[in-house]
């Protein structure tokens, strides 16, 4: 892989300035409302909740706070179907509750993300329901087609297509007496984004949440917001992929017709638009994230097409897609260089490990290797997104079939609803050894608390001589200084064992991270033998719970040994290395 350096050349002709802005080396964390903070004892998350932690947030390190929906929404899909753009879920209080996030956050100098379901609404939200009884502006706002007649005379949906949540994408209508596109749940009809009225509409709630103070959005489900338009009264059908027999199964067809089409990211750019024009008014940067789960290529699009500027963080899911508890040194090799080698000139990285629709960090790569993969994510080049409880290494936990929550687990069988419910990765957060793990005074939380919270939690953390959490926050102190921000990166790895990469400002100095994925120790003499011009003579920065050495100490690469699933960041300063100061 040729070298990584984010020359201010090439910054330049990409749109930035010669002063760094705060998202483009900024840690980012996903909260998950319902699961964060309950700060009225009914067992559910709420904002005034996220608003009493906000200063953790800044003692670990974050530049933005990300929260997953917290919209009016009847929670057929736990807040992805969204009834009412312009309000909040009761249960997570209500708009004055949002403005006294929005204000701490501000204070603290925190940057406030909200989520942006625009593929979809609730069939329960008045665009729809005017919609399907035909009332303009509304009659166009979602897909809508009167259906194939059949010889006998019965109606049938006008393609193939399949939802992603299993089953027709095409549900009828009796009042409108036609059938609706359903990428999703049939709770949750898709917007038409073809039609000028609900382009507007949408761009309206973008305004009004950043009316209310927000930096910026994460853009959900961005590669279905189109489809292939009609042809001869009709859709396309979608060929069949020869990967299942289960013609229910999303995986039965291959969306050519559902995704990836090429106006989607002209919307996309027109978004950047509207962030942009607040931009300009104060010169503080608003920014968007985008989740697509697509081939890189598509991902790539999704910064810009030379001319416009789109998403300044499309979600890079390589590593949170491809990798697995048997994964080794040449596969996480394998997916950085993917991206890296695809990133458009100019353009940041960014690396994301976990969220709300995957297993956790450390049930899905081995808790083990915990410390080794937060290490990756804060010492790579750029952007750094962390799901909430992952500073602190929380896992999954068994939630039985009676007590699942999740649409997704709930659709399923009593025998395999492990296979599709979230709820595992849901879990309330986990601060203290109280009730509830000090998450909720409520006899009955959302979701039981993980039952490992006794002894895994903040407060036992923040008081361990050692601890996953530690190590975060010096790792997110330590990412802010010049070596890790204006680093290049230079990454190799030995057979299937070790992955080593160094990162080096010249007159400044180097540090080297070495991650081994071997349950053998490893030498770090490999370090000498992949950067013939490293020192002999390293000092330690920080390291997993494996390593007994000590932070700031120095060593001998050539009689020290890594074990096994422990990785360690190692340094060789010539000069001062000073925090990198950023705009706004």
């Amino acid at each position: 892989m040729k070298a990584f350096a984010p020359l201010l050349a090439t910054l330049l002709l990409a749109g930035f300035s010669s002063a760094l802005h705060w998202w483009e080396h900024g840690n980012f964390y996903q909260v998950y409302p319902r699961s964060f903070k309950d700060s009225d004892g009914n067992g559910i998350g709420d904002l005034d909740g996220v608003t009493e932690k906000l200063e953790y947030l800044k003692e670990i390190g974050m530049d933005g706070v990300w929260l997953s929906p917290i919209f009016a929404s009847p929670m057929a899909d736990f807040g992805y179907d969204i009834s009412d753009f312009y309000n909040v879920r009761s249960e997570y209080g209500d708009i004055a509750a949002f403005e006294r996030l929005s204000a701490k956050c501000k204070k603290l100098g925190l940057h406030l993300i909200l989520d942006f379901v625009p593929n979809h609404t609730s069939d329960q939200h008045e665009y729809f329901k005017k919609s399907v009884k035909k009332e303009d502006p509304y009659t166009n706002y979602y897909v809508w087609h009167p259906g194939v007649t059949n010889e006998d005379g019965t109606k049938s949906p006008p393609s193939n297509w399949i939802s992603v949540f299993q089953g027709s994408a095409w549900e009828w209508n009796e009042e409108r007496q036609e059938f609706y596109l359903h990428q999703f749940l049939k709770e949750q009809p898709d917007l038409n984004y073809r039609d000028p009225a609900l382009v507007a509409e949408m761009k309206n709630v973008l305004k009004f949440w950043l009316d209310k103070g927000v930096s910026g959005f994460r853009i959900d489900a961005v590669p279905y917001l189109f489809e292939s338009v009609e042809v001869n009264n009709r859709y396309v059908d979608e060929p069949l992929s020869r990967a299942t027999e289960d013609t229910e199964n999303p995986a039965y067809l291959i969306h050519d017709q559902t995704m990836d089409q090429p106006e989607t990211y002209d919307m996309i750019y027109q978004w950047r638009a509207v962030l942009d024009e607040y931009t300009a008014k104060d010169g503080q940067s608003r920014i968007m994230m985008t989740e697509g789960y697509t081939s890189i290529p598509y991902v790539m699009k999704f910064f810009g097409d030379g001319e416009r500027n789109g998403a300044q963080i499309p979600f890079n899911f390589q590593m949170i897609s491809n990798l697995r508890k048997t994964s080794n040194a040449t596969d996480f090799a394998r997916y950085a260089n993917l991206w890296l080698d695809n990133l458009p000139a100019g353009r940041r990285s960014n690396w994301v490990l976990g969220n709300h629709d995957n297993n956790r960090l450390g049930s899905r790569l081995g808790e083990n290797k915990i410390d080794l993969y937060n290490i990756a994510l804060q010492t790579l080049p750029d952007i750094a997104v962390t799901y909430y409880g992952e500073e602190i290494g929380m896992v999954d936990q068994w939630i039985p079939y009676n007590e699942t929550v999740d649409p997704a687990g709930l659709r399923a069988s009593a025998d395999d609803y492990t296979l599709y419910s979230r709820d595992p990765a849901r879990t309330p957060m986990q601060w203290n050894d109280e009730k509830n793990a000090g998450f909720s005074t409520a006899a009955k939380t959302w979701l039981p608390v993980a039952s490992n919270y006794k002894k895994l939690n903040v407060k036992a953390q923040n008081a361990a001589l050692k601890s996953h959490l530690k190590l975060f926050k010096r790792l997110t102190t330590y990412r802010k200084r010049q070596i890790l921000t204006e680093g290049d990166l230079d990454l190799k790895t030995t057979d299937t064992n070790l992955v080593l990469y160094k990162r080096k400002v010249d007159k400044v100095g180097y540090v080297v991270v070495v991650l081994n994925f071997s349950d053998e120790p490893q030498s770090l003499a490999a370090i000498k033998q992949q950067f013939p011009g490293a020192d002999g003579r390293l000092q330690v920065v920080a390291s997993s719970k494996q390593v007994k050495i000590k932070d700031n100490k120095w060593i001998n690469v050539a009689d020290t040994m890594l074990p096994g699933e422990g990785a360690i960041v190692l340094q060789k300063l010539w000069a001062s290395n000073p925090i990198v100061k950023v705009e706004a």
